[in-house]
């Protein structure tokens, strides 16, 4: 079933496997964390979650390589844990860390009872006319920032409004001044 060299029981390579598993999701999920913060500007805070990454990291490949065990499940734990991490890492990252979204809705139509709408639900609206692909029908491109945690519900909004609209988000690095909706 299990072989190990030098006599181990099933009993230690299951408690290294569940150590290299749990190590594993840790640090991959910090990873994705600090790349995350990384890319907002939050660089102290990154370098000291690199830090701990990498150390983790290392510990747990030193013990996975040094072990006298010989057996498969060790690389299929440590890979369980490496995309168990990458899973973990970016449910956390929606959860734990908020930011501001850019949202630029094209309306089907020029219809002013939609911007009414949105803003009527608390969003901060600015409007520009824009031409659609035939040049004769003009229709409204609606500029939203907001917080990252009211995408869902801007977006069912919108659907409900127009459901032939074209949208799209996009991650907001700076704001000043405008209006938010906490």
């Amino acid at each position: 079933m299990v072989q190990c060299l030098e006599g181990c029981d099933e009993m230690e390579l299951a408690i290294l496997c569940i150590k290299i598993f749990g190590a594993r999701i840790l640090d991959v999920s910090l990873g994705t964390i600090r790349s995350i913060l990384t890319i907002k500007g939050k660089n102290t805070f990154a370098s000291f979650i690199g830090f701990c990454e990498v150390m983790i990291w290392f510990l747990v490949v030193k013990e996975a390589l040094n072990t006298d065990m010989d057996s498969i499940w060790i690389p299929i734990f440590y890979a369980a844990g490496f995309a168990s991490g990458t899973f973990i890492g970016g449910f956390l990252s929606d959860k734990l860390i908020g930011g501001k979204l850019g949202v630029q809705v094209v309306t089907s139509h020029r219809d002013k009872s939609m911007i009414k709408a949105i803003r009527a639900n608390g969003y901060g609206v600015s409007v520009i006319e824009v031409n659609s692909h035939d040049k004769d029908t003009r229709k409204y491109m609606l500029f939203i920032e907001i917080n990252k945690k009211r995408l869902e519900e801007l977006k069912k909004l919108v659907k409900e409004l127009d459901e032939n609209c074209f949208v799209v988000v996009n991650e907001t690095k700076y704001v000043q001044n405008g209006y938010f909706n906490k």
